[in-house]
């Protein structure tokens, strides 16, 4: 029998740098077949589109699956199965595959779905990586936008746990294997190993706690753990169970997802606004820094096009705080423009948002909003 291909499940918060470690692993991966499955937020795709423009040869548009319908743990029948037996039963079937769950995924549910008959046999679970944002758990707020999180529950009909974030934390704690400390430059050197050190008393015996920053972890360290976490379930016990599937043969007649949902959160909306090149991208993060500070948004991300600069600019802000970088070159037949996604609260002016965007193109100077 073919040795099971190994999965890695990359699990955290919004925000925490899952997205941004997956990127650093395919662009280290020293020619690994790296399939990746992205549970994305609404279905804007834009995570997947970051991580499809890392140009990587042995990482393909093929090699990138998008799970959009909701918070994976909840839509492992309809959604998370078929994916897997997708990949592993393709001729040219990755060597390993990585699985980035949403901001709200329970791992236990995901980890426990290897079980399943359909591909117990051909997969395993290499290990759990839990990412944590570090100045956000030091603060005791576990992701650096609590709104931002919350925007997630609501946006997601398929959610069926309503999870404090301490309970989901302990969670993905619990069932971690490596934990990533992200930021870790921004809690100074003592800071980062303080707080390392207080999540290794904490961990399963055994549990590897990394301080990293920018997502910046070799891929020899994260993958390859080897730990088989699909029998090894009784160890990373769920701390809450909001999740009663069962594993084994009878898995299919647990699914109908007939939940009732009391979110007991405001409604969240999100939106597209389409602009051309940016002139320059300083100024124009400022701007966009104004608009989130003007309106109240909990999240924008997107790509935009910057005269004189033949890659896509990434920009990513939760809450506050805007990230960018250049990730890939503009294809021949590819249009220069940018395209950013706006998420906040239900009743934003969209109007008014998407004029102040486009006046920070049309004026660059002008960063009010």
């Amino acid at each position: 029998m073919a040795a099971k291909i190994p999965a890695t499940v990359v699990t955290g918060f919004l925000g925490a740098g899952k997205t941004t470690l997956i990127r650093h692993m395919l662009q280290n991966a020293d020619g690994k077949r790296i399939a990746l499955i992205i549970n994305e937020f609404g279905d804007l795709g834009v995570d997947g589109e970051i991580l499809k423009g890392c140009g990587i040869e042995t990482c393909t548009e093929d090699d990138v699956v998008e799970l959009s319908n909701g918070c994976i743990c909840c839509t492992v029948a309809e959604d998370f199965v078929p994916t897997m037996k997708m990949l592993i039963e393709r001729e040219d079937a990755p060597d390993h595959i990585v699985i980035e769950t949403s901001g709200l995924a329970l791992p236990q549910p995901l980890v426990r779905a290897f079980n399943w008959p359909e591909i117990r046999t051909r997969v395993t679970v290499d290990g759990v990586v839990t990412v944590v944002d570090g100045p956000a758990v030091e603060a005791g707020q576990f992701a650096a936008d609590t709104d931002a999180v919350d925007a997630l529950r609501t946006a997601d009909d398929n959610l069926d746990h309503e999870t404090p974030l301490s309970e989901l934390f302990e969670d993905q704690m619990a069932c971690a294997d490596m934990v990533v400390v992200n930021k870790a430059d921004l809690l100074g050197e003592a800071g980062a190993e303080a707080l390392a050190a207080r999540l290794r008393g904490a961990a399963r015996a055994g549990v590897q706690v990394l301080k990293t920053s920018h997502g910046a972890v070799d891929p020899r360290v994260l993958l390859g753990l080897g730990i088989g976490a699909e029998d090894d379930l009784d160890a990373r016990h769920e701390v809450h169970h909001h999740h009663h599937h069962d594993d084994g043969d009878d898995h299919h007649d647990d699914h109908d997802h007939d939940h009732e949902h009391e979110h007991g959160h405001d409604a969240f909306e999100s939106f597209v606004v389409d602009l051309p090149e940016v002139g320059d991208p300083m100024i124009f993060v400022e701007g966009v820094k104004a608009v989130i500070g003007a309106h109240c948004l909990l999240r924008v991300k997107g790509f935009a096009a910057v005269p004189g600069k033949p890659m896509r600019m990434v920009l990513q802000a939760v809450g506050p705080r805007v990230d960018t970088h250049f990730d890939r070159p503009f294809a021949a037949s590819e249009p220069r423009v940018s395209r950013l996604v706006v998420i906040g609260q239900e009743g934003l002016d969209q109007t008014a948002i998407s004029d102040a965007l486009r006046r920070l193109v049309a004026q660059p100077e002008s960063l009010s909003a």
